[in-house]
Formats: C-alpha cells, structure tokens, sequence
C-alpha cells in the first residue's frame, strides 16, 4: 500500500521506517527541516508539501504533536492537501472533541476518517510491538488491519470516533501518575540516606512495582534526560488534556493537575525537551545526594 506519513518526529519516523521495512511504499513530510533531513538520511522519501504526500498515497498517517499541528498541516497550509477519496488516520495524542472534529472536516472533504493513536515507545515502533487502539467505523479498520498488524501484534477497535483518543489519554495519565509518585518516593528515599538499591530490590518483589521504574531509574541518579524518546512537553500537553476531558466528564483532577503544574516548572528549568522523567527534578528540587546514591549511578 501506498502511504504518506505526515509528521517524522521520534515515533513518526520509526512508524514510517517500519512501514517501509514491511514492503509498503512510503512517503513523509515533517514540518521541521532538521527532522525530515534526519528521515531521508535514513532512506525515507521525502515530499515538498502535505499536499504531495496525501497525492501520492491512498492511506495518510498522521503523527503530528497536536491538534493545532493537524489543523495548520491539512486546512491552514498554503497548498492544503486533496482529501476526496483520501483516508486519514490520526495516530498521534490529541482529545476526543479534536479527533470528533477532525472527523468531520475530513468527511467534509469527502474523505475518510479513523483514529489509531498508539502506545509504546521507539523501540516497539521499530519491533512492529506497539499497543494500537483504534475509533471509528469498524470496517474501515478491518480494512487497515494489513497496515495496523505491521505496527502492532494486536490492533484493538474500541468504539466510535472519540473513544480510542480518550482511552489513549487515560494510559498516558498512568505514565504521568507512575512517573511522578516514583519519583517522589526515590527522592524520599535518598533524601533519608537509605540504599538505593536496597529499596529497589524490596520494590522489585512487591505488588507496587511497575517496570518503567528499572527503566527510568539511571536518568534520575545521573539526572540525565538528554535521551527522550518521549519529551517532558509532550507528557505535559497529555495530562492537561487529560485533565480537560475528565473534568468535562464530572472526575477529580485535582492530581492531574498538580502534575501538569509540576511540568511547567521543569520546563521552566529547560527540560522541556528531554526525557518525560525530567519531571522528577521538579518534584525533587536541589541536587543533595547521597554518598550510597551516587554508588549506583551507573545502573
């Protein structure tokens, strides 16, 4: 199948250099020119405009950062692109009234619609490992089951257009909420001079434990974050999303709400960019370590 990929982020262009691998026919465009330069370099074919990418295919994929970043990219472009007869997947993490809207101006233009966003991480998009959920008309998604299974091992429909994006909301809220309870209580632990791998090898064997935080763990010792495979931004735009869709639905935010503020102010120190657990030096200010800390530092 012929496919554009439409935004060569992190995950954008691993999607499209999986799809290429799979035997499709793969064209991208990115709004920024050191990431689509990064993507050819990398063997993907590159378009000028949104416009020729969509042209040239019969399936769009759309892994832009935002709603905002749809709408510029497919109405607001200087060349906006023929949808009539185009199909256009949304697989970024944009809210469910976005994706409704998004919907209906693509329908508009006489196209398709269907939301996929996806979970996982650089290595599951390269792997074909990713966790897809998708909204829309069932059959459509039948019919882009050879697409989605060259991404995922079990792509799951979910319901109308609306339900994927929340539900890939509500799995983001959990990074969010892992990323920023562990943090607190390794910052805790450390501040009191307890072993830090003594505490991990108790957390290890426990209920509580979640593999991201082993994952994780090197960066806060080193408070390192430079290798983000999912930046502090974007955890950022996703938990007040979040935020916004629970409270249209009646749910307490308030802990959303203290994250997402927590975010602003590791932004604030220049972290915006890096890896999402730069959350915990916002929640863990002042670097005091301790002597038993910096002893595992490179684990």
């Amino acid at each position: 199948m012929q496919i554009a990929v439409l935004g060569l982020g992190l995950l954008g262009a691993e999607v499209a250099l999986r799809l290429k691998r799979q035997g499709h026919k793969v064209i991208g465009w990115n709004r920024g020119a050191e990431r689509a330069e990064g993507a050819r370099q990398r063997g993907l074919e590159l378009a000028s405009s949104p416009a020729e990418a969509v042209a040239a295919s019969e399936l769009a994929l759309l892994l832009l950062s935002d709603a905002a970043a749809i709408r510029e990219t497919l109405f607001d472009h200087g060349e906006p692109p023929e949808l009539m007869d185009k199909v256009l997947v949304q697989m970024g993490t944009i809210g469910p009234n976005e994706s409704r809207d998004l919907a209906g101006q693509v329908s508009a233009a006489g196209g398709r619609y269907l939301e996929a966003p996806v979970l996982g991480s650089l290595p599951e998009a390269r792997e074909g490992r990713l966790i897809l959920m998708a909204g829309g008309d069932p059959e459509l998604f039948a019919r882009l089951q050879p697409v989605f299974l060259d991404l995922s091992p079990d792509p799951q429909h979910i319901g109308a257009v609306g339900q994927a994006a929340v539900l890939k909301l509500a799995m983001n809220q959990l990074i969010a909420g892992l990323t920023a309870t562990f943090a607190l209580s390794l910052g805790l632990v450390r501040r009191a001079g307890i072993d830090t791998e003594q505490f991990m090898r108790l957390l290890r064997t426990s209920a509580l434990y979640a593999k991201t935080f082993d994952k994780k763990l090197a960066n806060y010792l080193a408070h390192d974050y430079r290798a983000a495979n999912f930046p502090l931004k974007h955890l950022h735009k996703d938990i007040a999303l979040f935020a916004r869709t629970a409270t249209a639905l009646g749910l307490e935010t308030g802990l959303s709400e203290a994250i997402a503020s927590a975010c602003y102010r590791a932004e604030a120190m220049g972290l915006g960019e890096g890896d999402y657990s730069a959350l915990y030096e916002a929640l863990v200010p002042n670097r005091e370590e301790s002597e038993s800390a910096s002893r595992f530092a490179g684990k």
